[in-house]
């Protein structure tokens, strides 16, 4: 399968409030009541999901597969992180994205992050076979 629909240069954006829920101290990944790194990471692949998901056949999702990031500053609880994903490669069914996070304020975190695509139904059957 090849991903024809999926161009370079192709961008998506998610957002998302910094509230208790998705801080350091509640995710466990750190002391402070500030936004945290998994959360972050967590935006940036769901905005490079999102950028995806309208423009795959039937069938098909994607997972991902690397990310590698670095969280530049922190955003206290109240503020909006916006990340953006931008389609840098594609390769087969691996798609790369650089990712970039931002509070309103500043750029908080950027990376690259890759994606590849799957037929929905056989990777479930895979996972499940695990049981």
């Amino acid at each position: 399968m090849e991903l024809t629909e999926i161009k370079i240069g192709l961008t998506h954006t998610a957002t998302e409030m910094v509230t208790a829920k998705n801080t350091a101290v509640t995710m466990g990944s750190g002391t402070l009541s500030v936004y945290a790194t998994p959360a972050m990471t967590c935006l940036m692949e769901k905005a490079a999901a999102e950028a995806l998901e309208p423009l795959l056949p039937e069938g098909w999702t994607t997972v991902g597969i690397s990310l590698n990031v670095a969280h530049k500053a922190p955003t206290p609880t109240g503020l909006e992180v916006r990340a953006e994903a931008e389609v840098v490669a594609v390769e087969d069914r691996k798609v790369t994205f650089a990712v970039r996070a931002f509070d309103g304020r500043e750029e908080i975190g950027s990376g690259i992050h890759e994606r590849f695509a799957v037929l929905r139904d056989k990777f479930t059957a895979k996972a499940e076979a695990k049981r």
